[in-house]
């Protein structure tokens, strides 16, 4: 007689400072069989040290929290986002911008039924469609005032230091993070995008050619005409990824 297998339940977080919103989703959360909520927690910093702790498939995140809010989590996760995020707001704007991030959904407080379960209904979906696929960084969020955009990794050119930020230029734009380059270098595919200065990540496919200066050093040269210093500690390892055999390019 073969052991009955029982699903695996979806891993829950509940991100709220509010007690009585926090003891709200419990009670909806609790009467579906297949959530298994891992923690509650009142503030994002909490948030963050669970999500990367626990790794939760679900987390149903406050947008207005003092401090750390919703859109800061999401940002600063980076690799570490969640399966899927429902955002929780008593804010119609928030909701907006939720979609205009690309967050899976939203539920306004107070919270309707009927809306609480189509948004987990999409949930359940998202989780259970991707459950078997490999994670991989396709996107990094951006904060703004009162929203987060994502910003497709495949369609970054290149990223420099600025102090305690990392500065990405995708085209014409600009976008500030609050990310260290050591985090980004971790975080995306080292194939694609190699360091090549201490300050400096670029993205190989925007890669036209290296240009040997006046003071003997590489610059890398980008299809949209950045120049960018290649340092020699980098050197090998981009021609090596270039397919560069000879170390006397022009």
């Amino acid at each position: 007689m073969r052991p009955v297998e029982h699903p695996t339940k979806i891993r829950t977080l509940i991100v709220d400072d509010e007690p009585l919103a926090r003891s709200n989703l419990s009670v909806l959360l609790r009467h579906d069989p297949e959530i298994e909520i891992v923690s509650e927690c009142s503030s994002g910093a909490e948030a963050l040290t669970i999500i990367r702790s626990a790794k939760p498939d679900l987390v149903f995140l406050d947008v207005q929290m003092p401090e750390c809010d919703g859109f800061d989590v999401l940002e600063l996760l980076g690799k570490d986002l969640p399966p899927a995020v429902v955002f929780v707001t008593a804010y119609d704007q928030y909701a907006l911008h939720a979609f205009d991030a690309g967050a899976l959904d939203y539920v306004l407080k107070p919270f309707d039924n009927g809306r609480f379960d189509r948004a987990l209904g999409r949930a359940k979906q998202r989780i259970t469609s991707g459950k078997d696929l490999p994670r991989k960084l396709e996107r990094l969020a951006i904060k703004s005032v009162g929203q987060v955009s994502f910003v497709k990794v495949s369609e970054i050119d290149w990223i420099e230091a600025a102090d305690y930020y990392a500065c990405l230029h995708v085209g014409p734009r600009t976008h500030m993070m609050r990310r260290s380059m050591s985090e980004l270098e971790h975080e995306l595919d080292p194939i694609m995008f190699p360091r090549i200065h201490r300050s400096t990540i670029v993205n190989l496919d925007r890669v036209r050619s290296l240009k040997l200066g006046e003071d003997g050093e590489y610059d890398v040269l980008l299809e949209n005409g950045a120049r960018l210093r290649l340092s020699q500690g980098y050197r090998k390892q981009l021609q090596s990824r270039l397919g560069v055999r000879d170390s006397k390019c022009s």
